[in-house]
């Protein structure tokens, strides 16, 4: 029977494809998104040049079309325009076909030149894994093969189907679609889980869609982005710089007015805000539903169409689901004023031509009708919400 040059036992060829498949990961995270896709940080030459001959022989990913592709996904996140949206396409084709649409996506000339900017153009780039990209995966297929003879075949078809999986169907399919949310962000993006390790950090989708500028991507306590403590141990030796990560929420429990800190700290923390506000909504939902229950089914809706329109965002909703929902809210002052008055909020920071001072004072109206309006979950937002500092 012909060998390798390597005799593993069976869970030495296994330690071994987790252990590459990691590597890839954390080149793809750390190089590909957060440093060349996103500028969240710098790298040394050392590691960036390491990070792309390791994309090179691992995937045959070619920098500029990664990032072009990534950013025009922000820049259309789940419009018909977004290359991976399940929202629009279908969550099977995203999860199944994710790594085609990468492909895909490719063929238009616009979307390379318009996003691609600002990615390595050196004569490495030009000459070698620009053009002789598939020579990367080859080497590594004759390089696995010697080491473990045949085995080493299959070790390659893993690493070639994982790696585009995982990031063209997991991220970008199940990221957009199931998980939880931390931020009530103006796309369906989720954190798949609070921790991870295969993922590079990158299950937490929905924290990264609050803030693309952020390096690191974890934001709760019981998060774990093991892309994140990389960067940290890259940042110690000096081999990298973090140039932002997401704001912190700070509070001043004494203050009793807004004022430009409130103002600011409201704008950063916007989707935050949001998240927070959606609590209310849903307790002033439950509370109320029985008695919407009959309106919403003479108008043939039911209660988890009405929630879930209540939670969404108003743009987002076609212009009958409008009229119903509306028609439903009528009904009950409680539920119709927290509603509207998530719609006020929303415009505060919209209102792009306003003065600081202006938007100060509509902030402070806000809370002040919030306060007076005797809804309890108001009360206590507005209360909280003038903290912000």
């Amino acid at each position: 029977m012909i060998s390798g040059l390597i005799d593993l036992p069976w869970w030495g060829y296994v330690v071994y494809a987790l252990v590459l498949g990691h590597i890839t990961t954390i080149s793809v995270t750390i190089y590909l998104h957060r440093h060349q896709a996103h500028r969240t940080l710098e790298l040394h030459a050392l590691p960036s040049h390491f990070f792309r001959f390791w994309l090179w022989l691992t995937t045959g990913i070619n920098t500029k079309e990664w990032a072009a592709v990534h950013r025009k996904h922000h820049a259309k996140v789940e419009t018909t325009d977004d290359p991976h949206s399940p929202q629009i396409l279908g969550i099977g084709k995203v999860v199944w076909e994710g790594a085609e649409l990468y492909w895909q996506e490719l063929k238009n000339l616009e979307t390379l030149e318009r996003y691609g900017h600002g990615t390595p153009d050196d004569w490495i780039e030009r000459e070698i894994y620009r053009k002789y990209s598939f020579i990367g995966i080859a080497s590594l297929l004759i390089i696995e093969v010697v080491l473990f003879g045949p085995i080493g075949l299959t070790i390659w078809a893993v690493q070639m189907s994982g790696s585009p999986f995982l990031a063209a169907g997991i991220i970008n399919g199940v990221g957009h679609y199931w998980g939880y949310r931390n931020f009530q962000t103006e796309d369906a993006s989720r954190n798949i889980i609070p921790w991870g390790i295969i993922l590079g950090g990158e299950e937490l989708h929905n924290n990264h869609h609050a803030y693309v500028t952020s390096a690191r991507l974890s934001n709760k306590w019981y998060e774990f982005d093991i892309g994140w403590m990389y960067i940290c141990i890259l940042q110690s030796m000096g081999l990298a710089q973090v140039r932002k990560t997401a704001p912190k929420l700070r509070f001043n429990m004494a203050k009793t007015k807004c004022d430009l800190d409130t103002l600011h700290a409201v704008i950063s923390h916007r989707y935050e805000v949001l998240a927070k506000y959606a609590h209310s909504l849903k307790h002033t939902f439950a509370k109320e539903m029985d008695h919407l229950r009959e309106v919403a089914t003479h108008h043939g809706v039911d209660r988890s169409t009405i929630k879930r329109w209540v939670l969404a965002d108003s743009k987002t909703l076609l212009e009958h689901e409008r009229a119903k929902l509306s028609l439903v809210l009528s009904k009950t002052r409680s539920l119709d004023k927290v509603y509207t008055m998530r719609e006020e909020l929303v415009s505060v920071w919209q209102r792009s031509t306003a003065s600081k001072d202006e938007l100060v004072k509509q902030l402070e109206d806000w809370c002040h009708r919030a306060e007076e309006s005797g809804i309890e979950v108001l009360e206590n937002f507005s209360r909280r919400l003038r903290c912000y500092a």
